[in-house]
């Protein structure tokens, strides 16, 4: 499709450890940037000098004293401490450090398996002092949690600025002049992950209670996506939405299930980020578009994919986010419409820069706003951008740690409010201007679950490992007071789900929990029968029953009710790690390998 005249404006701003065991350029179609920043306050590297005293990264603590020895204290959020020392020597420009001795937290290294073979050695690191902010890169260091713990990160006194690099946003339009198509009917639209306000629920589907992919038992249609990819389908009218990222290397994998350590995935072979619309009657793909293709920009988890975020649409504009490789707008004909690049998206452990696992965020739209979550190792903040012009509307800034929660905004008495997770906080926004109204501090260190809105609630939750593992029910459209909370029960990965008065919680070991919603009282504690390998997706609910996804392939019906009541299991033949998507009297699941549309045969 030929690309016309396009627009760009930019903008500038002043390990998993997941498991334990407006200015214009030129008319072309990429838009080619220089970045001006204040000059620093650099000093040559021969007249580098390490800063001594106790230094901060988040809420690690580094210092380097005269008598050459150095402690180092790092608190990887949600999971806990290690305390590290040694001795230092600082050669131009760089900075050795020997005599390596665990004081605490040998346990959590093994538990995450960084390998302690080679601490003996003495590791190189290069230094870069800018006022007084102390930055680290690793020249080479056998010794694992020394370049965990050290490389990439940067230091400052308590209480003094410590920002990351600057950051651009550019935009690039495609086609001003394409004519948005009307949204047409709306009433069935899964328009985001999870469906409206992340709820999760679509009554009038009446879906079968067995199923079977072998011999076509309701199953409506199937149809093979290529490459990788844990977005989850969305639905508007007739067609279905679903984002992939197709590797260049043939066999490209994600793990399941339990796994040691938090490496990246060594898989850094060019892709191509497509985006495809399905017919929801036959499955037929009416249209694809590749967003992007070349080389990743970041890092992915071993069980995550390079599409992780689940698109979302208005039913005029359709929006798939790839990370790093930018927010990517079409019509949901296909027209493409604009380009977003928000630069690199390093997201990882916090307090280990070094570590990186991938983006997961998705974006939402809402009252003509595209609305997304950037909580970086670098920086954090939320973006607004037109939906129909990829301008930018407003930008919050955040201090908070790294993310992979999507923002929801809930309806309440009193208008509409944006609701965010977050490692340190909780917050409410308003979507309009994303002026903060409220936050709740969580303690949570690692945040994947999506707030939801029920019986005048805004519920967030989160599990890390370690953390204190919280559920906060605040009350809508006020200053964040909350009605209950509760520790050790946030699940780690899925998103809560309310229904008929309950609130249900699946944690990754297929342990479910339902609690009155209104007073978060424990109604029953229950483990789902075939829980397999765990689960990642969230769960669904449609005409009283819960339908529960594992990584395995099974999908476990369970009644929506006070007790705890198992229905049926049916297997779909491969890994499930996206959430289904209900609409027009089917289920749509995504698979490693297909899109499955489920529903009564006629």
């Amino acid at each position: 499709m030929r690309l016309v005249s396009p627009t760009c404006l930019v903008y500038r701003r002043g390990v998993s450890i997941m498991n334990v065991k407006p200015l214009r350029c030129s008319a072309v179609a990429v838009a080619t940037l220089i970045v001006c920043v204040a000059p620093s306050a650099h000093i040559g590297a021969q007249d580098l000098v390490i800063p001594t005293g106790r230094l901060m990264f988040r809420a690690s603590s580094l210092e380097f004293r005269p008598d050459a020895t150095f402690a180092l204290q790092s608190v990887l959020d949600g999971f806990g401490e290690v305390h590290l020392t040694g001795t230092w020597k600082q050669a131009s420009g760089r900075v050795e450090l020997s005599g390596f001795k665990i004081v605490s937290g040998l346990e959590l290294l093994q538990a995450v398996s960084v390998p302690l073979d080679g601490c003996e050695n003495t590791g190189q690191y290069r230094f870069e002092v800018s006022g007084k902010q102390l930055r680290l890169s690793v020249i080479a260091d056998a010794c694992g949690p020394r370049g965990l713990f050290l490389d990439k990160t940067r230091w400052a006194p308590s209480g003094e600025p410590n920002p990351g690099p600057p950051r651009t946003v550019r935009r690039t339009m495609f086609n001003a002049a394409a004519r948005l198509p009307p949204a047409g009917d709306g009433s069935a639209a899964w328009p985001s992950f999870r469906g409206r306000q992340a709820a999760g629920s679509a009554d009038g589907q009446q879906l079968p209670d067995r199923w079977n992919v072998e011999s076509g038992e309701n199953i409506l249609w199937r149809t093979k996506i290529p490459g990788l990819a844990h977005s989850s389908p969305i639905v508007w009218g007739n067609r279905l939405f679903v984002t992939s990222a197709i590797s260049s290397r043939g066999g490209a994998t994600f793990k399941i299930g339990n796994y040691d350590g938090g490496d990246p995935s060594d898989d850094t072979s060019s892709q191509k980020w497509v985006l495809y619309a399905l017919d929801t009657v036959s499955g037929r793909i009416a249209w694809q578009q590749t967003a992007h293709e070349g080389q990743p920009r970041d890092k992915r988890h071993v069980k995550s994919t390079y599409a992780s975020a689940t698109p979302a649409t208005d039913g005029r504009v359709v929006v798939a986010w790839f990370g790093s490789q930018g927010l990517h707008a079409y019509t949901v004909e296909g027209t493409p419409l604009w380009k977003v690049d928000l630069g690199r998206i390093s997201v990882g452990a916090a307090g280990a820069a070094s570590v990186e696992w991938g983006p997961a965020s998705s974006p939402v739209i809402w009252d003509g706003l595209v609305i997304v979550q950037v909580d970086t190792h670098d920086d954090s903040f939320l973006l607004a951008l037109s939906a129909e012009t990829g301008e930018q509307v407003w930008k919050t800034e955040r201090d908070e740690i790294p993310s992979w929660s999507t923002p929801t905004v809930v309806t309440t008495a009193n208008g509409a409010e944006l609701v965010v997770n977050g490692g340190s906080f909780a917050r409410g926004y308003d979507p309009r201007t994303g002026t903060e109204r409220w936050r709740v501090a969580t303690g949570s260190g690692m945040t994947t679950p999506t707030p939801i809105g029920a019986a005048g609630l805004s519920i967030v939750s989160s599990g890390g490992i370690g953390s204190a593992r919280p559920m906060v029910a605040v009350r809508q459209g006020g200053d964040g007071a909350q009605a209950w909370q509760l520790k050790g029960r946030g699940p780690f990965t899925a998103t809560p789900l309310a229904y008929r008065g309950l609130l249900y919680v699946l944690a990754n070991n297929g342990v479910l929990d339902a609690y009155d919603v209104q007073t978060g009282a424990e109604i029953y504690r229950a483990r789902v029968p075939e829980s397999g390998s765990g689960f990642s997706a969230s769960p669904v609910t449609a005409d009283g029953k819960l339908y529960l996804s594992n990584e395995d392939g099974a999908i476990i019906i369970v009644a929506a009710d006070r007790t705890f009541r198992h229905v049926a299991t049916n297997q779909m033949g491969e890994p499930i790690m996206a959430t289904p998507a209900l609409s027009g009297g089917a289920m749509f699941v995504r698979t490693a390998s297909s899109v499955f549309a489920i529903g009564r045969k006629p």
